[in-house]
């Protein structure tokens, strides 16, 4: 069996901010297993670990099976990434529900962009929030509503706020443009509180990977699957199955994977959750693909080989 594990590096359009850390270029690894593909890329600021941990322990396990000593991996990512390219994916890959578009930038810089879309508002989108100062927020998502009336808007606050902040921002808010708002607080008891308390519907993100044991409650909506922070495909099942049984919409999201890692999300939002559009939108802010335009395979000459069965 031929195993092979590459770095890659794809420099972003505009540096992008993970909670303290900004990045300017997207760093992971691919895994080759035969003819299949899997990717291990830890986001900055998000993951548990960091790419040289998650590099070292795919290494360690790959050496291990060289041996005749299987490690199953233990990282979210690496977990992720291994499972993928196990996987038998089917030799015709679906298309899912065109992605939302995702606005980053500062308030300013969201709304003159907003702006030359010229009345041709797509119908949703995604804003990062508890980013800027709130008052700034707050009117930017009001100028936005006010050009597209019928703009339905995902708010992330990516667990930014406190319970007394997440309740002043979302009172500022008209429930009737707001889809939902994923982790507004970084504890599931304020998210609780601040939703019932404001009828504003919110979403789990990455709480999940935190807070395993979350219950439904009536203003949760949805929960977002990132499989790079949740890990194996099984985790991430079972999280869908528990969804789906309580009635709430799953969306598969990305956590700015190449080009690779994001067509494989793609296909499994078409298997997982084939009635939302997924969170797949960041392949814009890519400079350079990894996959060749003509055959959509792996082009290994832009990559660095690491490790090779």
């Amino acid at each position: 069996m031929k195993v092979s594990l590459y770095r890659y590096r794809l420099p972003l359009s505009q540096p992008i901010q993970f909670h303290d850390q900004q990045i300017s270029v997207r760093e992971g690894l691919l895994l080759k297993w035969e003819s299949s593909w899997g990717e291990i890329a830890p986001l900055p600021g998000f993951s548990k670990e960091t790419l040289a941990e998650a590099e070292a322990e795919a290494l360690l396990c790959l050496k291990a099976l060289k041996m005749g000593r299987p490690l199953e991996p233990q990282l979210p990512s690496v977990q992720f990434g291994f499972d993928c390219a196990r996987r038998q994916w089917p030799a015709k890959m679906n298309a899912p529900h065109s992605p939302y578009i995702l606005l980053l930038g500062s308030p300013d810089e969201i709304i003159w962009g907003w702006r030359e879309w010229l009345y041709d508002y797509p119908a949703k989108a995604k804003l990062k929030v508890a980013r800027h100062p709130m008052r700034d927020e707050v009117a930017m998502v009001r100028e936005l509503c006010r050009m597209a009336p019928k703009l339905k808007l995902i708010l992330d606050a990516n667990c930014g706020w406190t319970r007394e902040e997440a309740w002043t921002f979302m009172s500022h808010l008209n429930a009737a443009n707001i889809e939902y708002i994923e982790d507004p607080c970084a504890r599931l008891e304020d998210i609780r509180a601040v939703a019932s308390h404001t009828g504003i519907p919110v979403a789990l993100d990455e709480l999940l990977s935190l807070e395993p044991r979350w219950e439904p409650f009536p203003q949760l909506k949805a929960i977002v699957i990132k499989p790079t922070l949740i890990g194996s495909l099984s985790r991430c099942k079972a999280l869908i199955d528990k969804a789906h049984a309580t009635g709430l919409k799953v969306i598969i999201s990305s956590c700015y994977e190449s080009q690779l890692g994001n067509r494989q999300l793609a296909q499994l939002a078409s298997e997982w959750a084939p009635e939302q559009a997924p969170g797949l939108d960041t392949l814009r802010y890519f400079t350079t693909n990894v996959l060749k335009a003509e055959t959509l395979h792996v082009d290994e000459q832009q990559l660095e080989l690491l490790w090779q069965s």
